[in-house]
């Protein structure tokens, strides 16, 4: 473990890829993008994720690099976790007065299974729909999804789609609609700050980002209920999942397909699983 640390330390190659990003993205500086009312902001950490992404299709990275990359996302994601839950300390009082909002908030989840699963639908996708749209796909998901159906089961394949998607679009993707939402609609800030926290760091920071750019004066504020409403969908959303969201996206899969799934993936029993797990 040891010698593993350290081969990750001394990646200079790693390092100094990063570093040249970092610096390409702060020279490029942020943008605005005006779209009829609406205003998209392109922050550099957008840039970086989409020249990151770039550099991978090319001979600057080979694979041992790709694997320390992926460790120090993580570690650099702790620290952001650890940042928010500083911030939130002062704004405690107000997050307190927000409570129901907090907690409800997770039910906003719901709504990739009533959006996006008559989607995948109608273009033809089967049981891989039900993995692909009970969640957001992320690690507690996958484990979700794995023990009930198995890894290499159609639902399997479709939550680690939808895992392999978010890792690689959803920090782009909440980047650019949360600026865009922010200055269209007449909501609240705050509300869009607790929006950002779906369970995922890497997204919520993304999705952070914007929202101090276009609310200085708020930013404190922002980044506390950002990182209070992740830490809730990060504690709430596997159990949210296991007993709303999956059973739900179970059963509006049958109203929608009907007797057309003629084989639906068999539940394995406990035994089953345990024999999965042995083996």
């Amino acid at each position: 473990m040891a010698q593993q640390l350290q081969r990750l330390w001394k990646d200079w190659r790693l390092h100094t890829l990063v570093l040249a990003i970092v610096l390409l993205t702060e020279m490029i500086g942020t943008h605005e993008v005006s779209i009829g009312p609406g205003l998209i902001l392109l922050l550099p950490m957008l840039y970086a994720v989409i020249i990151g992404i770039a550099l991978f299709f090319t001979p600057l990275v080979n694979e041992k690099q790709t694997k320390h990359a992926e460790q120090l996302v993580f570690l650099s994601v702790t620290l952001l976790i650890a940042k928010f839950g500083v911030q939130a300390g002062p704004a405690l009082p107000k997050l307190i007065a927000a409570g129901p909002a907090l907690l409800l908030q997770e039910f906003g989840n719901l709504g990739t299974i009533f959006l996006a699963l008559p989607v995948a639908i109608l273009l033809g996708l089967k049981r891989e729909t039900i993995g692909m749209t009970h969640s957001i796909g992320r690690e507690a998901n996958i484990a979700l999804i794995s023990d009930k159906y198995g890894f290499a089961s159609p639902e399997g394949r479709g939550v680690m789609a939808m895992y392999i998607f978010g890792t690689v679009f959803g920090a782009i993707f909440m980047g650019l609609i949360s600026g865009f939402l922010s200055s269209v609609t007449p909501m609240h800030p705050l509300s869009f700050a607790m929006a950002t926290g779906i369970g995922s760091g890497s997204m919520a920071a993304a999705g952070l980002g914007p929202l101090v750019a276009a609310f200085p004066d708020m930013s404190e504020e922002i980044i506390a209920f950002s990182g209070a409403s992740n830490l809730a969908s990060t504690v709430t959303g596997l159990y949210m999942s296991i007993f709303i969201a999956l059973p739900l996206t179970e059963k509006m899969y049958g109203w929608f397909r009907g007797k057309k799934d003629k084989n639906p993936t068999k539940i394995p029993s406990r035994n089953q699983r345990r024999c999965y797990k042995l083996c």
